[in-house]
């Protein structure tokens, strides 16, 4: 049975144009883009016209990109990177209590480096506090790194605001940009630091980049060759890095109408499990939600009991963050918004994209309220 998707912020599906694009970098073009002779130098010139790919979506220079292994990596060279360059300067740093675990977890090592961090509240919606923000600011602050859009709850973060902040305060402004980038403009006048990435946007896994604007110094975490202007080397992964720039080519032609298509099922979708489920809460800002989104509470239903009836029955969904999956733990960003244990123990994310289609809706909504109610019925009973 061909299994419908509903986990698009975890991954998405290969873009068959992007797949042809790559394939000739898998087979007759393998060569080491660091060597001099022309089939190597076809490849070089590939991973270039790549850059300016995903230059041309951030609305950055060429040269201001540096392609990683994935946003994993970029985070870790952004934060790291910047925190190690900068500590003459000071060693106060900021973030929120709902980033990716690949910022909260390099957050966490750098506070065994002597740094000193802040993680800022959240409201019930998952928008930062910007008093607290404010405040907390001193003379040794030299880092604030928040994402723009949380993979969890869709909740999109004032990045402009907080880019003004940093600004009059002579911050460096970091922004993991994973999950907005290629779904909503994302631009190089949001931050210093940005990071993207590629399997998020029908491009390959494995491909990644940061965008490191003018003036920002960092340290690279490898040393080796010359690649990558020094911040990043190793042989490059050409093939995925060609498909990354495939993918940014097509989002830059393709986004709007997608936002539009992709936010009517969205809608449709939530409207018809509220119609059709009692002891739901959805959960992110009503408003400043990403439009591909919906994160619910599901009263009387654990949520890995849920994720699992979905796929036997032909779905794909999931309780929250992918790279949290397999850790039987409830959301560390719902508790943030002020949730107890107990109704966070039913959310389920359903991520949308541009390979759906309102036929899906229509399957899920056939099913979700039957397969509620049988849990629930177990539950009892239990």
């Amino acid at each position: 049975m061909d299994k419908i998707y509903f986990d698009y912020n975890s991954s998405t599906p290969l873009d068959k144009r992007v797949f042809k694009k790559m394939l000739p970098y898998l087979g007759a073009n393998f060569a080491n883009p660091s060597a001099i002779y022309s089939i190597a130098q076809k490849a070089k010139n590939a991973i270039e016209d790549a850059r300016i790919s995903v230059a041309n979506l951030l609305g950055a220079k060429p040269k201001e990109i540096i392609f990683t292994s994935g946003g994993t990596e970029a985070n870790n060279l952004a934060i790291k990177g910047f925190c190690f360059a900068n500590r003459a300067k000071g060693n106060h740093i900021i973030t929120s209590k709902i980033e990716h675990s690949s910022v909260l977890n390099v957050f966490n090592f750098l506070e065994t480096k002597n740094f000193k961090v802040t993680y800022l509240d959240v409201d019930e919606y998952g928008i930062i506090n910007m008093e607290q923000l404010e405040s907390c600011m001193d003379k040794e602050t030299i880092l604030l790194s928040i994402m723009h859009v949380n993979n969890e709850i869709g909740t999109i973060q004032p990045i402009e605001k907080l880019k003004a902040i940093c600004n009059k305060r002579k911050v460096c402004f970091h922004t993991d940009a994973v999950q907005s980038f290629g779904k909503v403009e994302v631009d190089v006048a949001f931050a210093d630091l940005i990071t993207v990435s590629s399997h998020k946007i029908y491009g390959p896994k494995g491909a990644g980049a940061l965008y490191v604007g003018s003036g920002i110094s960092i340290e690279p975490l490898l040393h080796g060759g010359h690649q990558e202007e020094e911040l990043r080397p190793g042989t490059e992964a050409v093939a995925s890095i060609v498909g990354f720039g495939e993918a940014c080519r097509l989002r830059l032609q393709e986004m709007k109408a997608e936002q539009i298509k992709v936010k009517k099922m969205r809608d449709a979708l939530e409207a018809g499990i509220l119609k059709t489920v009692k002891g739901i809460k959805v959960n992110g800002h009503p408003q400043n939600r990403l439009y591909n989104t919906l994160n619910i509470c599901i009263e009387g239903v654990e949520a890995q009991n849920l994720v699992i009836n979905l796929d036997m029955r032909g779905f794909c969904a999931s309780s929250g963050s992918a790279c949290q999956a397999r850790v039987p733990e409830v959301s560390y960003v719902l508790i943030a918004t002020g949730m107890s244990q107990k109704d966070c123990a039913g959310a389920l994310r359903l991520s949308l994209g541009k390979f759906n289609k309102e036929s899906d809706i229509h399957a899920l909504l056939k099913v979700l309220p039957e397969i509620i109610k049988n849990l629930r019925a177990s539950a009892s009973h239990g």
